[in-house]
């Protein structure tokens, strides 16, 4: 059983890093974004639900995004560990997370705190930008998803600092290496991979 949960800025690479590390320790990776369209797809009434606010240009509120989390969670290849990306988002989600792993009597094993200067993530967006042909992807609005990610995701770090279980990794360097510090950091904590590198 390994839980676990990666954080990053924008442009930190969790993406990336998430789906590698979840291979590593044999467990699915969870996306929010991932999540959303699969409950519009399912055209589930969770998904009618998201869909509506998604089209309205509106943020997901935590009640619904977290309804959909313990949704995900509670399928078969779950039950084993996962990896969560984008999930928890803020404090108040935090304690939506505690309140359904502690129903279950689990805990997140660690949280993998991607570590990348502003300047590095700026410039990683600008570049996918222009690669992907996102116009919309302005310095503006990357710097603006840079500040709610300090304002609103950045404090649940202290929240889990708290509780011992943050590895702060270094996110600057090839792929390769910075998934080798990260499985150096779980294997550090006792946690075990399936798979080899």
């Amino acid at each position: 059983m390994t839980r676990l949960l990666i954080v990053g800025p924008q442009g930190s690479g969790k993406g990336t890093q998430g789906v590698r590390i979840a291979e590593e320790f044999g467990v699915p990776a969870i996306s929010t974004g991932d999540m959303f369209r699969a409950a519009v797809s399912g055209d589930s009434e969770l998904g009618q639900q998201v869909k509506s606010i998604i089209e309205a240009g509106d943020l997901v509120p935590d009640e619904v995004t977290s309804a959909v989390v313990r949704d995900r969670l509670s399928q078969a290849d779950a039950a084993g560990g996962f990896l969560l990306d984008g999930y928890p988002r803020n404090v108040g989600q935090v304690a939506h997370l505690d309140e359904f792993l502690e129903d279950r009597d689990e805990a997140l094993d660690a949280v993998i705190e991607l570590s990348v200067p502003r300047e590095e993530s700026i410039a990683r967006l600008t570049l996918r930008a222009q690669e992907q042909g996102r116009t919309d992807d302005t310095e503006e609005v990357i710097a603006n998803r840079l500040a709610i990610y300090e304002r609103e995701t950045a404090p649940i770090l202290g929240v889990y600092h708290a509780r011992g279980i943050v590895d702060k990794i270094d996110g600057v360097g090839s792929l390769d290496e910075i998934a080798a510090r990260i499985v150096a950091a779980l294997e550090a904590r006792g946690l075990t991979r399936t798979a080899g590198v």
